[in-house]
């Protein structure tokens, strides 16, 4: 059986919610996030920068969102959530999945790490404010891409809305008022996935 370790609201959501799309067996072990925990050995040993997700499936262990996703549609999917690797739609899903973490999460989570290293009135607003500015501008481009379609990626539902619903969740806690007003339907169907529901149960 998978077993994910995950907090609540962090990428761990991504796993969870593509084994739920799936119907797959899977376990969530939740983690103490506190920093003096993830900066212990023992956690350090499952992921050395001390971060959430960690994927376990039987002896291997990995960390890493995204790779978890492509893992489990590798291994487990059986075409499942995926264009074919021959089809007209395969470069634009991998070019989504990924835009979803390295361009549109990226200064989300830096707006995070920000808040964290410079609390309260030590915020320097013009840095916030770049990253914020680079956060919209990629929101933008998911809301142009979805004026005439339901789904990132062809006709169906893919692993690509997975990847990129997690960042418009974390946008629309960080950034709310940046979220593009014709991106709201995209978001609002991507809620309303029983499998979706169910990950953020965790």
């Amino acid at each position: 059986m998978l077993k994910i370790y995950h907090v609540t609201g962090t990428r761990g959501t991504r796993a969870i919610w593509l084994c739920e799309e799936l119907g797959l067996d899977y376990a969530v072990e939740k983690v103490d996030f506190s920093a003096q925990y993830r900066a212990t050995p023992e956690w350090r040993a499952m992921n050395p920068v001390g971060k959430v997700p960690v994927l376990q499936d039987g002896d291997m262990t990995m960390f890493e969102s995204g790779a978890m996703m492509e893992y489990i549609l590798t291994r487990y999917a059986d075409g499942q959530l995926q264009p074919s690797n021959d089809s007209q739609e395969y470069s634009a899903y991998l070019q989504w999945m990924w835009f979803a973490e390295a361009t549109l999460a990226r200064p989300l989570g830096e707006i995070v790490n920000h808040g964290r290293e410079f609390p309260g009135d030590q915020s320097i607003p013009s840095v916030v404010a770049e990253m914020e500015n680079r956060a919209a501008l990629s929101l933008q481009a998911v809301a142009d891409q979805m004026r005439d379609r339901d789904h990132l990626v062809g006709a169906h539902f893919t692993a690509a809305d997975i990847m990129m619903g997690y960042s418009i969740q974390l946008a629309e806690a960080l950034i709310p008022s940046r979220l593009p007003k014709h991106l709201s339907p995209y978001w609002a169907r991507l809620k309303a996935r029983p499998a979706y529901q169910r990950a953020i149960e965790y």
